[in-house]
């Protein structure tokens, strides 16, 4: 594991204390002294500090395992931990961090730390991130860049076309995966069958989120499936998602859902021997492999006025990730 910080950024500014002369505290009649009183005057302030950093790392067993040892003594347990979801949210729509992460695969990220006046330290925001897999693709880069009306701002990769795509990845936002799509032995049967899908182990209880945009054309029992619900996508494709405790509100044919809307909740209804979510994509009637179906070129792309000055806070962005993987390497 490695963390590398910006050294041409100055660390945060500790708060001055100035020890006083000790006070002598008595009662009327009473020797010798009950005690003594050390008083502490502390400069206080009201300012809130912000600087930048980088930090690296490498994945041995999980995103989240890296960070946390990577922010070490940059930044609170709190906020190493915040900083990997914040990370998974940043590349949802292009990276399904509970199956496509491997060991071996790299991260540089370039964030914004925040001192609040009570001392307190979080990552303000990411400034820009390049995550690097070992399958052979070419790292996958974010950089942060407000637009015109917006009030967070958007990630958008270096060619300026933003990562929103029309579906997420995955559709549990805390994740890990117990199956995958192809051959399995079914936990039930004792055989080999088809997995025409991805099975997603999670507590009862966990929100199910539509990975698009769609029409619900089915909410309810369907054999092994047990609670099930299909919807159907603009361009014809289904999602389907199985084994579900129970559907949110309103869940019913007909009813229009939004990318990221929670949909259902996680359970272990029909052939399931455990709480998990079975999640499937059909095209033309035919279960296809999530991640190949749900691979995407990315979003809208940086508007024309705006890209000027994107391209600058793009190459500063980029130099100082190039910076951190490089001392990275020197290490």
């Amino acid at each position: 594991m490695a963390m590398v910080a910006i050294w041409a950024t100055p660390s945060l500014e500790k708060k001055q204390i100035f020890p006083l002369e000790p006070v002598v505290v008595t009662r009327p009649g009473l020797e010798p002294a009950d005690f003594l009183l050390q008083p502490l005057v502390i400069e206080a302030s009201n300012t809130e500090l912000v600087d930048t950093l980088t930090i690296s790392g490498v994945i041995h067993s999980s995103l989240y395992n890296a960070l946390n040892e990577s922010g070490v003594g940059v930044l609170p347990p709190s906020a190493r931990h915040q900083l990997a979801w914040s990370l998974a949210d940043i590349f949802e729509y292009k990276v399904d961090m509970s199956r496509d992460l491997r060991q071996g695969d790299k991260f540089h990220l370039l964030v914004e730390r925040l001192q609040k006046p009570n001392g307190a330290i979080i990552v303000n925001k990411v400034l820009g991130a390049r995550l690097a897999l070992s399958n052979g693709h070419n790292p996958l880069e974010a950089i942060h860049f407000d637009t015109p009306g917006t009030s967070t701002g958007q990630y958008y990769d270096a060619s300026g076309m933003s990562l929103r795509a029309a579906f997420l990845r995955a559709p549990v936002a805390f994740r890990r995966i117990s199956s995958i799509f192809g051959m399995r032995k079914h936990p039930l049967f004792g055989e080999w069958r088809n997995h025409t899908g991805t099975d997603y182990a999670a507590a009862m209880g966990t929100p199910v989120r539509a990975i698009g945009d769609g029409v619900v054309i089915f909410a309810g029992t369907k054999g092994g499936y047990g609670n099930m619900i299909d919807i159907r996508h603009r361009n014809g494709m289904i999602s389907r998602y199985g084994h579900m405790r129970n559907f949110a509100t309103g869940m019913r044919p007909g009813t229009r859902v939004a990318m990221g809307s929670t949909i259902g909740y996680v359970g272990m209804t029909g052939w399931a021997t455990g709480p998990h979510l079975h999640f499937e994509i059909r095209v033309d009637g035919v279960a296809r492999d999530p991640k190949l179906a749900l691979e995407s070129r990315g979003g809208e792309p940086i508007p024309a006025g705006e890209r000027g000055l994107f391209q600058k806070m793009r190459n500063q962005t980029l130099a100082s990730l190039n910076q951190a993987h490089l001392a990275n390497l020197s290490e």
